[in-house]
């Protein structure tokens, strides 16, 4: 216990600081943004950045990894905003709080076992691209200088290094550019333009709605989907960060630790958030390792946007879009635009159209989720073609055995039966299944059509080699030994 204590908190103390301070700055003109999507007041993101990022340093099952306000989530709680209005989204966000650890309970972070690496690649690709367009407001119909800004914040960021690392590079450009703008007095947009800062501390309070089965009605539909999303972008967001500290997570206890924050968020005044890839890139690339990092984030966020929040609000824009630039470069995975020629083609299809998902609704749920479907039918295609059916007569002609090698499964059901000749006249066919499996009652269908066409031409048939698990799918659902015409199923 001691041990891990020290591993999560006091391991990289310098680091983690500094992280956290780059993380929290990084934080303010976002959380503010996904508040303006979100249609709720800036301070509403603000304070759920805070509370979020703060608990699950706690609670999360992966040390390093930022999470906040964030704007998959956002886009969910529009409608809900807009018909109900805040304490609706707060109640919604307790909710969500509830599903989110319920779904650790059950252990579902498992589920990220069928996420495919094609599918995470294509994942971590929309999400650097989505990074990057996000900016292109802050440099469209602008002066020069911001251009100027944020070509010198990119050169601080990737030359710094090569001349010290005791500092992240993204917070020398953040203070080096803040106090050039000041000093020189550049007429460009800041953080105070995004939105108004908060001057108070968040304070515990119930939602004042009607605590009724009506208001659940309205709630429960967002907040089950506020979960999935939630869930689905931090255990994505969890994977990429186990690969690039090459250290693993509790998947499980991240999903618990979601929800433990969400709920504290709400109780909060704050909207529902989850991880953030971004940030969580930041972080890691700013040298954060650590509980210690999320936990000052999220800290250093609360003290800047109330007690300097006029010194923050100076920030220009063009330091951050510089910094988040560095983020869609370094989240990007440039080698697997070299990998189209190389991987087969179902994973690179796989891969791009979980990009054009992602990137065309905005989505990531989405996308993820169709890259997940197409991933499955790509692998069924394929199980579904390693099915072997050899044979050869015997007893002089008067029988046949077929001997048939592989999985039988709703993919490859139809491939068994065609492989049957039920036209031949023939006494006997003996069918060897010991080297195959049937895995569904597809394939106990398949088998039940062949027994039963072979029985209606008055053909004796001999079914041997069947596999403990195969017969008991059998015994359970199949219909030829139910039949009058029983089929001899021969001990083996």
């Amino acid at each position: 216990m001691i041990k891990n204590f020290r591993a999560d908190w006091l391991s990289n103390v310098r680091n983690d600081l500094l992280a956290g301070l780059v993380v929290a700055l990084a934080l303010i003109p976002e959380a503010i943004a996904f508040s303006i999507i979100a249609g709720v007041d800036p301070k509403v993101g603000l304070y759920a950045s805070f509370c979020i990022a703060t608990v699950i340093a706690f609670t999360g099952g992966r040390p390093g990894m930022i999470s906040a306000a964030t704007g998959a989530m956002a886009l969910v709680m529009v409608t809900l905003v807009k018909d109900h209005g805040l304490q609706y989204l707060l109640v919604a966000t307790l909710l969500t709080g509830v599903f989110q650890i319920l779904a650790g309970m059950l252990q579902l972070g498992k589920l990220m076992r069928f996420v495919s690496r094609s599918v995470i690649t294509g994942f971590v690709n929309a999400l650097a691209i989505l990074i990057f367009m996000a900016q292109l407001p802050e440099l469209i119909n602008v002066t020069w200088h911001v251009y100027a800004m944020v070509a010198a914040g990119l050169g601080i960021i990737y030359l710094l290094p090569y001349v010290t690392k005791a500092v992240p590079s993204p917070l020398v450009a953040i203070v080096v550019l803040t106090g050039f703008s000041i000093a020189v007095g550049l007429d460009i947009r800041t953080v105070g333009d995004m939105g108004e800062l908060p001057d108070s501390l968040p304070v515990f309070l119930l939602p004042d709605v009607p605590w009724t089965l009506e208001t659940l009605k309205i709630v429960f539909p967002f907040s089950l989907t506020l979960a999935v999303v939630g869930l689905l972008e931090s255990m994505m967001t969890a994977q990429i960060v186990d690969d690039l500290t090459d250290t693993p997570s509790d998947k499980n206890r991240e999903c618990i630790g979601q929800g433990v924050s969400n709920i504290a968020a709400g109780f909060l005044g704050g909207m529902a958030g989850c991880a953030m890839i971004g940030q969580s890139v930041i972080n890691v690339k700013s040298g954060g390792r650590g509980r210690l990092s999320t936990l000052c984030a999220g800290v250093f966020l609360l003290i800047m946007v109330v007690f300097i929040g006029d010194y923050v609000a100076l920030i220009p824009m063009a330091a951050l879009v510089a910094v988040m630039i560095m983020v869609s470069i370094g989240t990007f995975n440039w080698a697997s635009i070299r990998n189209l020629r190389e991987h087969p083609k179902s994973s690179s299809v796989v891969m791009l159209a979980t990009v054009a998902v992602t990137v065309g609704t905005h989505d990531l749920a989405q996308g993820v989720l169709v890259g997940v479907l197409l991933s499955g039918f790509f692998f069924a295609n394929k199980v579904g073609r390693i099915l072997h059916v050899q044979s050869n007569t015997h007893n002089e002609g008067r029988g046949r055995t077929y001997i048939i090698s592989g999985q039988v499964f709703f993919a490859s059901a139809e491939t068994f039966i065609n492989s049957f000749d039920f036209k031949e006249v023939i006494d006997e066919v003996t069918i060897d299944v010991s080297r195959a499996h049937f895995w569904d009652i597809t394939a106990v269908g398949a088998l039940d059509k062949v027994i039963f066409k072979f029985k209606r031409n008055e053909i004796k048939i001999n079914l041997l080699g069947l596999n403990e698990a195969s017969q008991t799918m059998m015994k359970k659902y199949a219909m030829h030994d139910k039949a009058s015409a029983q089929v001899e199923l021969p001990a083996h």
